[in-house]
């Protein structure tokens, strides 16, 4: 029995941290030390924005994680909540109001940057920032504890990189700069909420770790004023809190909805094939409860679709809306996983090809007469998007390569100033979804190089993309 108590006293001896704590003046200057953003930490903190920002621009994970690591916004983070737990009124109020310049100094950056790069498409990186819920709140917390042990402790270690890694500071700060850049407001309000989460969160946890360890209170505050301060933290900890639970809430529910809908498109679709039909491919949206399912092959009786939208109530998709689309052509620019449907739509290119050409030696006609209007149509619906469009030209074609020939079309486009670089990809994206997929080689002639068309980004923009359009594509 005795070995048992001393096994049990040995195990709660490991999670003692008394004998490894730093003494409290040396926390305190590192804390104190790690406030401030003047001088060095400033310069660091806007690289750091710079940085970020350019990783978030072209969707790479190495860069953003390389931020993190540089940037030093953590430090005002954890004076707040180390000066709250010691009652240093100096502290935290040097602590929040570097917190307060040091944000403004980060998103003011980030918004500039996003003003200028001529990459305004939101990547991967950057919509994982704009729906924060409960999990980002236990990572903050989690990470704030380790931060604020490490910090206490004479073994830091590699914890303080590691905590900057966790939490994520930089990528919701430089995030909200892209949503004000770019005038969208969810994406602001959603990374700019992910930030707010952290920097309570990484707080609330320096100050319950501190007021653990028993740190010496540098002021004596009555009871009134201790009360109203608890009552303060309460009230911000719970307004944060909330709506991350009710986001956490529904991502549970959506990824639960995925995995509903998964086991409905195996076991009704994959299970339970149809003779001649081959699934191309399918989306599920569980934000909006939708379920898209394109096939190839022949086409799908009515009553089997009736059938399939059925049986949706047997995997508890009762609310869900199937849309089954049917043709090659709905894929668009998507892989086809399914080695027999790329081969089936093969041949159907080739018959098509076939009867083009059959149908340009006979001196077909109506064929003419089809390429007319959709050349007519074409033109009055890109004259309607851009006035400064003087003529188009549409000419179908055969494109023609080791493994297969395929339809494409040759078109010119004169117009009477300069198209910015990003209206030609517009443009050219907007021709091969009007026909149906196939692809288009584009010429842009214009009659006027003295003018020039802005992206509406400003005039720095507009000399940035000036630039840009130099090098065509």
């Amino acid at each position: 029995m005795e070995k048992l108590f001393d096994f049990i006293r040995n195990v709660v001896d490991s999670f003692r941290l008394k004998k490894e704590r730093e003494e409290f003046e040396l926390i305190y200057s590192n804390i104190d030390s790690g406030v401030v953003f003047k001088g060095t930490n400033l310069w660091i903190l806007v690289f750091a924005v710079f940085i970020c920002s350019l990783g978030l621009n072209v969707n790479s994970a190495a860069v953003v994680i390389g931020a993190m690591l540089v940037s030093p916004i953590m430090g005002p983070i954890i004076g707040m909540g180390f000066g709250l737990a010691t009652t240093d009124l100096a502290l935290l109020k040097k602590a929040l109001y570097n917190y307060l310049f040091a944000g403004l100094v980060g998103l003011t950056t980030s918004t500039l940057y996003f003003s200028l790069t001529p990459i305004d498409v939101a990547q991967t990186e950057m919509l994982a920032r704009t729906s924060p819920n409960i999990y980002d709140v236990l990572i903050a917390f989690f990470g704030g504890l380790a931060g604020i042990v490490a910090i206490a402790s004479k073994m830091k270690g590699n914890v303080i990189p590691g905590v900057a890694i966790a939490t994520a500071l930089m990528p919701p700060l430089c995030t909200a700069g892209y949503g004000l850049a770019t005038f969208q407001m969810e994406f602001f309000l959603g990374a700019f909420y992910l930030f707010f989460i952290n920097t309570v969160f990484i707080s609330l946890a320096t100050l319950l770790t501190a007021r653990i360890l028993k740190f010496p209170q540098k002021e004596n505050l009555d009871d009134k004023i201790t009360k109203r301060t608890n009552r303060v933290i309460l009230v911000i900890t719970t307004l944060t809190i909330i709506p991350s639970i009710y986001f956490g809430y529904t991502m549970v529910q959506q990824n639960r909805y995925t995995q509903k809908a998964e086991k409905f498109i195996d076991s009704e679709i994959a299970v339970q094939p149809i003779a001649n039909v081959y699934l191309l491919d399918q989306e599920i949206d569980a934000q909006n409860k939708k379920i898209t399912l394109t096939y190839g092959g022949e086409l799908i009786p009515k009553d089997k679709q009736e059938f399939m939208r059925r049986n949706l109530s047997s995997f508890g998709l009762e609310e869900t809306i199937l849309t089954i689309k049917q043709g090659f052509a709905n894929l668009k620019d998507k892989e086809i996983i399914n080695p027999l449907a790329a081969e089936v739509m093969a041949k159907e290119e080739q018959i098509k090809i076939l009867e083009r050409e059959l149908s340009h030696k006979s001196g077909d006609l109506d064929s003419i007469q089809m390429i007319t209007q959709i050349g007519s149509q074409v033109f009055n619906e890109l004259k309607a998007q851009y006035q400064n469009v003087s003529s188009l030209t549409m000419q179908p074609g055969i494109k023609h390569t080791d493994s297969i020939a395929s339809n494409a079309w040759m078109v010119q486009i004169c117009h009477d100033s300069i198209l910015a670089i990003n209206d030609q990809i517009r443009i050219r994206s907007w021709l091969k979804a009007r026909v149906n997929g196939e692809e288009v080689f584009v010429n842009f002639n214009s009659t006027d190089t003295t003018k020039y068309r802005p992206i509406n980004k400003g005039r720095f923009k507009s000399v940035f993309d000036r630039i840009w359009s130099l090098n065509p594509e």
